[in-house]
């Protein structure tokens, strides 16, 4: 085998970004503060030789992990839009928060409408991921639901000419169409 210092210089640079990328995505992996869960068995069993996971922290006293939950949505990305859908194989807007949020527990009504009724306003500055946000566009009140992702973002599944994306709440179309953003808990579902 060759010493590095005989390689030419594309192929020492070539190396060189294949080792930062790499170090780049176990770093990415590892600052989540996700804790890696094995794979499902039959029956629901965990393997022979795997501690049992803990539950998920709760984040902000909501009772959900928003930041499994925000990932759950990203997760999504590129699924297809489909009026009525409920599951990956094409959503519609509230078709894609009631999915994600039942991931983790938390049962939101079928209709926007009905979701923009759970759970307490949140003041526009203080958005955080995991609040469902909403927007008046095909009729007046809440006609459309995201899940906020942080900064200046959200998620969801926009139209029948689109699929599941981000979006920016400064962009125009969505600033001017803005209606509030509601904090879900899963207190705030149950009867």
């Amino acid at each position: 085998m060759r010493d590095a210092k005989h390689l030419t210089p594309e192929i020492r640079m070539g190396a060189q970004a294949t080792l930062v990328a790499a170090a780049l995505l176990a770093s990415a992996c590892a600052s989540t503060g996700s804790v890696p869960r094995p794979f499902p068995t039959p029956g629901g069993s965990t393997p022979t030789g795997f501690p049992a996971a803990p539950p998920s922290p709760a984040r902000g006293g909501r009772g959900v992990d928003t930041y499994a939950l925000v990932g759950t949505a990203l997760g999504l990305r590129g699924a297809p839009y489909r009026n009525g859908g409920g599951d990956p194989s094409g959503f519609d807007c509230s078709g894609f928060t009631q999915f994600v949020f039942a991931q983790y527990g938390v049962s939101l009504p079928r209709e926007v409408r009905e979701q923009y009724r759970l759970g307490r306003a949140v003041d526009a500055r203080n958005i955080a991921p995991g609040d469902l946000v909403f927007f008046t566009t095909t009729e007046p009140g809440a006609s459309h639901v995201a899940i906020a992702i942080g900064g200046d973002q959200f998620v969801h599944a926009p139209s029948s000419s689109g699929v599941v994306r981000v979006e920016h709440f400064g962009a125009s179309y969505w600033s001017q169409r803005y209606l509030g953003a509601r904090r879900v808990t899963l207190e705030s579902t149950q009867p």
